[in-house]
């Protein structure tokens, strides 16, 4: 009953977004190509093979694209054919440039109405389905119960927005659930979370959380200064980063640098925009402060500034490579869900961040207990910002703290590919 009460709802909540959803698009570039494949219209795929299982994998966009490349490489290593989707124009130019030629085939995940969704699986026919993080789609998951195919969803959690909403519509929410055969759980605070909706048969014990086994290290001094001379951030001051922001934020940033080059501490900014897209208000506001300024969608700065803006995607994990205190974005009033820190922590980075981290919690609580961040108040930014710019031992402790966290917490992805070698193993029979 469920479903059909979903999709009575869903084609007019459909009309009503497609709008606003299909600017945000545009305004991403590369929205032609690939377009039917959001409808069911992928291309026909090779024949499957005896003994070489069908593995859809579904990562909605640039985070998750990069947070399963040891994942799709065990299983093509089990012998399973992959098939990647992805929900953003971004998480599909990262994952072609990333993977391709590695796997059967990369596309965009189809919309969750019946008739696109039915067609999708025609052309793909997977043996397995894995849904990547916080991917629920009851369309796609009813189809793979339909056809008895499992339904992994790993790295698994429950933000507390999504948390609440599901328990104010557990009635409706749990049945549709109900093809997912096996969640593998990112925390055991996770676990209880979606054991406490009532999904405890199919919740196995926490696996951690893949983006910790992702390798990380630092680049030489030569790919330092070359990156410093394309964003036209100089040689020798230090970089503050606003990882991954949203809006007001940026202005907040703009307010801690300056307060900080008064205070005669020699520091630039490097604003990572978490929608790209934001590049002419981020450009108003600078102009307005009357910030020299370069947009790294230019290319080359014609020379030094006093902010550079990566207006580009996939190239967060070098550009934090450059920063000496980290503001991790969406953690500001009115934000308050944060983007991840596990990769800035990861690099030894000295770390900041407001609010409550809501869809990081737990990490975000490990981090603060481990001592390799600091939270603060809106009003605060600037003073903590300063504090850590003029000390480089508490920096140096931080990214101490930091490394030693990830470290601890790594084997993610063997425990989580092992979970996945056995649901091809039931397959197989």
């Amino acid at each position: 009953m469920w479903l059909w009460v979903y999709r009575l709802l869903f084609l007019p909540g459909l009309l009503l977004t497609a709008p606003a959803q299909l600017r945000r698009m545009m305004r991403r570039g590369g929205m032609r190509e690939g377009w039917g494949e959001r409808f069911g219209y992928w291309q026909e795929l090779p024949a499957k093979r005896a003994g070489r299982p069908r593995v859809w994998v579904q990562a909605v966009s640039v985070g998750e694209v990069l947070a399963v490349e040891n994942l799709l490489a065990g299983l093509a290593a089990a012998g399973a054919e992959v098939v990647l989707s992805t929900t953003t124009n971004t998480g599909k130019a990262v994952a072609r440039e990333r993977y391709a030629g590695r796997y059967l085939m990369i596309g965009y995940f189809p919309v969750d109405w019946v008739g696109f969704v039915r067609r999708a699986w025609r052309r793909i026919d997977p043996d397995v389905m894995v849904l990547v993080e916080g991917e629920r789609w009851p369309e796609c998951i009813a189809e793979a119960r339909r056809r008895g195919v499992p339904v992994v969803a790993v790295n698994a959690r429950l933000s507390d927005r999504s948390f609440r909403r599901m328990q104010t519509l557990r009635a409706m929410v749990v049945p549709l659930m109900r093809g997912v055969t096996h969640i593998l759980p990112v925390s055991a605070a996770d676990a209880a979370r979606f054991r406490e909706l009532g999904l405890g048969g199919v919740v196995a014990a926490p696996t951690g959380n893949v983006k910790l086994d992702r390798a990380v290290a630092e680049i030489d001094e030569a790919a330092r200064a070359e990156w410093r001379v394309a964003l036209g951030l100089g040689r020798e001051d230090l970089i503050l980063l606003g990882a991954s922001t949203w809006p007001g934020e940026e202005a907040a940033l703009v307010a801690a640098w300056r307060e900080a080059r008064a205070a005669e501490i020699g520091v630039r900014l490097l604003l990572v925009p978490r929608h790209a897209e934001r590049r002419k208000e981020i450009e108003t506001l600078l102009r307005e402060e009357g910030c020299s300024h370069h947009f790294r969608s230019r290319w080359m700065a014609a020379g030094e500034v006093e902010v550079a803006v990566a207006d580009t995607t996939g190239e967060l994990a070098q550009l934090t490579r450059l920063a000496a205190v980290v503001f991790i974005g969406k953690s500001l009033p009115p934000h308050g869900q944060g983007q991840t820190p596990v990769e800035a922590a990861a690099l030894g980075r000295a770390l900041v961040w407001g609010g409550e981290m809501s869809n990081f919690r737990v990490i975000a609580q490990e981090l603060l207990a481990a001592g390799a961040a600091r939270r603060v108040e809106a009003a605060e930014l600037s003073a903590v910002v300063g504090e850590l710019l003029r000390d480089a031992a508490a920096r140096a402790a931080m990214g101490q703290a930091g490394r030693a966290w990830q470290a601890a917490n790594r084997g993610a992805v063997e425990r989580t590919l092992a979970a996945l070698r056995a649901v091809l193993a039931e397959v197989g029979r």
